[in-house]
């Protein structure tokens, strides 16, 4: 265990490595730092963080750097996460007020995050399958058409056009309210159970116009979504600027959906997770961080999002944005 000088002098080097983008030494430290000590004093401490995995030296007339286990011990010790300002959160709101449909709102938020974190940004689409019900109707179209409507917490409205042959008006309302007694409310993987059980116990005057209802129920509620949208891709250049090595595997990675996936699936919670450097699961992203978090109504997570950058990010305001934008993303769906 670190004492708090060496705490302190650890994050010191990060803050000076993201800002700078250059190794710090123990001069510009003294200088920058009021730590209260001797320049020998850094120099031992920082042999001694050195030493213990915390932070590296690239080369030898170089200041240092901090290691993967030094950028995480200085997320795992953050006091605080830096606020959004009140810009940052007006930004946020005006930004995110036009959206229309769940469509618009990824794209909106996609595009908000890269643009206030300058990383890449990815947002996955809401997972119908944790999402709730919220509303059902059928409505008649023409002679022998409707239509079945679909509103879940998610944001989705999904639609799917059906025959109703020649059912009356009040058959047509009877099965929706039936319909609407054991879905509205219940998860969507609860809801298309007790559709399979409801079309056992429909009187005979609604068994084929209920069979067919429920097939179309029951096909949107498992069509789920594995999409994801990017944005901000040109932030790569913030990497390095060796192509080969640094930021073609990334350019590479972020064309696979799955990969994308997988990144977001360890923070299904409804808090930020922050994942650095060689703990990502994926080899070609071992010198990127991902910062991620859930979204949904009411404290349900039903997707995730996040940001993807150098590992020598500003963590604390990158924390704040995704946790920011996760939140707004969520009260919109209510």
């Amino acid at each position: 265990m670190l004492d708090e000088r060496k705490l302190a002098i650890l994050r010191a080097i990060v803050t000076d490595y993201v800002s700078l983008r250059e190794p710090v030494g123990s001069k510009a430290l003294v200088e920058r730092y009021q730590l209260g000590v001797s320049p020998a004093t850094v120099r031992n401490d920082m042999a001694a963080l050195e030493e213990e995995g915390y932070i590296t030296q690239p080369h030898t007339s170089a200041g240092r750097i901090p290691t993967d286990k030094g950028y995480r011990l200085f997320v795992d010790r953050l006091g605080a996460v830096k606020p959004l300002s009140a810009g940052e959160r007006r930004a946020i709101e005006g930004f995110m007020a036009g959206a229309v449909d769940m469509d618009d709102v990824v794209r909106r938020t996609v595009k908000l995050l890269a643009q206030i974190t300058q990383q890449v940004a990815i947002v996955q689409y809401p997972v119908l399958a944790q999402a709730i019900v919220r509303h059902f109707d059928i409505v008649e179209l023409t002679a022998g058409r409707g239509l079945v409507i679909l509103v879940t917490s998610s944001g989705e409205v999904s639609q799917r056009n059906v025959e109703i042959g020649d059912a009356p008006s009040d058959s047509i309302a009877d099965l929706r309210a039936r319909v609407s007694t054991v879905t509205v409310g219940k998860s969507v993987a609860a809801a298309a159970e007790a559709l399979g059980k409801l079309t056992e116990t429909l009187p005979k005057d609604l068994e084929n116009l209920g069979a067919t209802v429920s097939a179309a129920l029951i096909e949107m509620l498992n069509a789920g979504t594995s999409r994801v949208e990017v944005a901000g891709v040109q932030h790569l250049t913030r990497f390095s600027d060796q192509y080969e090595t640094a930021i073609k595997p990334v350019l590479e990675a972020l064309e696979e959906q799955m990969v994308l996936l997988r990144l977001l699936g360890e923070a299904a919670g409804d808090d930020v997770t922050v994942r650095i450097g060689s703990e990502n699961p994926y080899e070609p992203l071992q010198n990127t961080s991902v910062v991620a978090s859930g979204y949904g109504a009411d404290d349900q997570p039903v997707a995730t999002l996040g940001v993807l950058g150098p590992t020598r990010m500003d963590y604390p305001s990158t924390i704040a944005a995704v946790r920011a934008v996760a939140r707004y993303v969520g009260r919109f769906l209510k």
